[in-house]
């Protein structure tokens, strides 16, 4: 039984371990793995390893995995990484696992710096992958501190601002409110939409010389082939789509790329090491025929992927709108809910009030009938007082009459008589001015009987009224780089890179309108989300700590200044023909 080989081979989420024969070449074994994880769309990846010097290398597909110089450990280690970039990642990544795979690892290098990225936009992508993580904000769930442990904001972006965790949440909290309704799949792809804006974003640079020996970058990238300046790996100064490009060779360091146009020179670089132009051979061949294919009519396979991603999609879709629907609903009942229990409170309050004010009433009905009853007592003294005195009055008179009588009958001493009449007319008098201030107290007592009946008989009508029972109840109420590797390589090759290397980038049958130079950067087609962008980039440069900035922030800030960006800068550095270009190359 043949000797089997083990492997761990590490995706950007999990570990897999399989073994293998050792006849097994790098395609059986890339198959393998896209297999287990259910990756269809194979062409944007490729299996890295180290090799025996340490050199980061792409596992070749036609060769033996074995004899590819895989360092010699137990398990072979290798990593399932993004080989080659789409021009649209909306419009070419069909899976939802190519999306995740590419997200995780644009991610990674926007984290680590590999990708430039402005704090402000790193802000807002950040926003994006904790969507993808936690999916829609909820204050119930999401309380303050709940991005303490994540890592999700370059170090150079930290370090260059006067910033706490808690205002960084703060900052990343306010946009992720913003993604409401947003699925996890569409945050990934929605961070992707924005990334691939960056002026790094998928391109691979490699140290290179002219003829003149200037030091110079190339970029290597899904549109083609662009020089930089040693000193801006942002903005390239010339050009070459695929489009242009007939044929790209090399021999040891020299690397030649042959123009379509006949009136145009070949073009060469040099390279530090040999093993540098096989890195960009494979990479020009690859985008290369990606770039072609994009630019023809799909294949059955990949028409059938887009046909299951839409359904799987829209199904989605229809999931999550039932699913806002019964949560609005849910929503709505708890909110109505919660009114219910706000008006039994008031009215609970309401009755609290009215069973105080009957209970104040009743005392104060209580009090006036006492009042009244001690007033009609006195009205009944006083009436018998005043009686009692008209009693007096009329035995006064008739004690007067027979007074009278007898001095008229006896005509005794007339001084004396005279005397008792004086006196007693005296005390009618007196006694007729005692009943006449009782009549008058009387009356008086009288009309303050008639105003306490008459407040008692109002008090009693207000009770009546506060114990009828309500006739109306409320009603209830119803929102890679990859650098070039300045490696310690001995100038010991292996003998095949003595020889020349050449492919033929064949270009026939397609239609190239270079459209991608009409682009628009994402943020700017979103005017609110722009906005916010501009603010929270003035927001950011008030919190800036001085002389932190980086040679990338000066390149970067000078391009936003003269109004340059990604794409606009891939026009400008095409214009005029091939020749010109090329002669622009060879005078760097």
């Amino acid at each position: 039984m043949p000797k089997l080989v083990n492997v761990r081979v590490t995706t950007m989420d999990a570990e897999l371990e399989f073994s293998f024969q050792a006849s097994t070449k790098g395609r059986q074994l890339f198959e393998q793995v896209a297999k287990t994880i259910g990756l269809r769309e194979t062409w944007y990846f490729g299996l890295q390893f180290v090799d025996s010097r340490g050199l980061v290398t792409w596992l070749q597909a036609d060769k033996r995995v074995l004899s590819q110089d895989v360092k010699k450990e137990t398990p072979l280690q290798f990593k399932l990484r993004v080989h080659f970039y789409p021009e649209d990642v909306n419009e070419e990544l069909i899976q939802d696992i190519t999306r995740k795979l590419f997200f995780l690892q644009v991610k990674e290098a926007i984290l680590t710096d590999e990708i430039y990225c402005p704090p402000e936009t790193a802000v807002l992508l950040a926003s994006y992958a904790v969507q993808a993580k936690f999916g829609e904000f909820d204050k119930s769930v999401h309380q303050r501190g709940y991005l303490s442990s994540e890592r999700l904001l370059p170090k150079r972006v930290l370090d260059q601002h006067k910033l706490s965790m808690e205002q960084w949440e703060e900052r990343i909290q306010v946009w992720h409110e913003e993604h409401k309704s947003m699925l996890k799949e569409e945050a990934t792809i929605e961070y992707l939409k924005i990334a691939q804006d960056l002026e790094m974003y998928g391109v691979n640079y490699f140290e290179i010389k002219n003829k003149k020996g200037t030091d110079l970058w190339l970029g290597v990238d899904a549109l083609g082939i662009n020089i930089y300046p040693k000193e801006d790996r942002l903005t390239p100064k010339i050009g070459f789509p695929w489009s242009e490009i007939k044929n790209v060779s090399f021999k040891e360091k020299k690397f030649l790329i042959k123009p379509l146009e006949k009136k145009s020179a070949d073009f060469m670089f040099y390279v530090p090491y040999p093993r540098v132009n096989k890195g960009i051979m494979q990479l020009s061949m690859g985008n290369h025929a990606l770039y072609v294919r994009r630019r023809k009519a799909d294949n059955i396979e990949v028409q059938q992927m887009k046909a299951q991603a839409k359904q799987e999609r829209l199904q989605r879709k229809m999931e999550r709108d039932q699913l806002e629907g019964e949560k609005s609903k849910r929503e709505r009942i708890e909110k109505e809910k919660k009114q219910m229990e706000r008006e039994k409170q008031e009215l609970m309050m309401k009755l609290n009030e009215f069973e105080e004010t009957t209970k104040r009433a009743e005392r104060e009905l209580q009090e006036q009938l006492d009042r009244a009853m001690r007033l009609e007592e006195e009205r009944r003294r006083v009436e018998q007082e005043a009686a009692r005195l008209e009693a007096e009055r009329m035995e006064a008179i008739i004690a007067k009459e027979e007074l009278a009588r007898q001095a008229e009958e006896q005509m005794k001493s007339q001084e004396q008589l005279a005397a008792e009449l004086a006196e007693y007319t005296a005390k009618i008098t007196e006694l007729e001015e005692a009943r006449r201030a009782k009549e008058m107290e009387a009356e008086t007592w009288h009309m303050k009987a008639e105003e306490v009946e008459q407040s008692l008989l109002k008090t009693k009508e207000e009770l009546q009224s506060v114990r009828s029972p309500s006739n109306s109840a409320p009603a209830a109420r119803s929102s890679s780089s990859s650098s070039s590797s300045s490696d310690n390589e001995s100038d010991h090759e292996q003998s095949e890179e003595n020889s020349t290397h050449s492919a033929e980038l064949q270009t026939q049958g397609i239609t190239d309108h270079h459209m991608e130079e009409e682009r628009q950067i994402q943020t700017e087609k979103n005017i609110r989300m722009n906005k916010q962008l501009m603010d929270l980039r003035s927001d950011l440069e008030l919190a800036k700590s001085d002389g932190m900035k980086t040679h990338n922030d000066l390149l970067h800030a000078e391009n936003v200044r003269a109004g340059r960006n990604k794409y606009k800068t891939l026009r400008q550095i095409r214009l005029g023909n091939t020749k010109q270009r090329v002669d622009e190359f060879e005078a760097l």
